[in-house]
C-alpha cells in the first residue's frame, strides 16, 4: 500500500520538530531488523530516511545510487549487509546517535 503525500508530510513535519520521534523511528527500525521483522524495519527506516536526509542525500553520502537505495527499502527489497550497514552507520552519524547492542 502506497503512503499518501499527507501521511508522508505529517511524518516529515513531526520528525523535523521532534528529535525523540526521529530517533524513535531509527531505533525501532533497527530493532525490527534485529528481531527478524525485516518488513517493518524497512518501512520504519524508509520513513526515517524520507523524513530526514532523503534518499538523494543518503545516496551522496554512501556513494550508492538513490534508485538502488529505494529498491533496498522497498517491500521486496533485499539489501546486502555491506549496503545495509553503510546506511545504518550514516544514519547514526547524521542523527548524532550511536546505537549499541546489549545482550539480554
Amino acid at each position: 500500500m502506497a503512503l499518501t503525500r499527507d501521511f508522508k508530510a505529517t511524518i516529515q513535519a513531526r520528525a523535523l520538530r521532534d528529535a525523540g520521534f526521529r530517533q524513535g523511528l531509527l531505533v525501532e527500525g533497527i530493532e525490527s531488523l534485529l528481531a527478524g521483522d525485516t518488513e517493518t524495519g524497512k518501512v520504519l527506516l524508509r520513513d526515517y530516511i524520507n523524513a530526514t536526509i532523503g534518499f538523494e542525500g543518503l545516496a551522496l553520502l554512501i556513494k550508492t545510487p538513490s534508485k538502488s537505495l529505494l529498491r533496498m527499502f522497498s517491500p521486496s527489497g533485499n539489501p546486502t549487509a555491506k549496503n545495509l550497514f553503510a546506511v545504518l552507520y550514516t544514519l547514526q552519524q547524521k542523527e548524532g546517535v550511536q546505537l549499541h547492542i546489549q545482550a539480554g
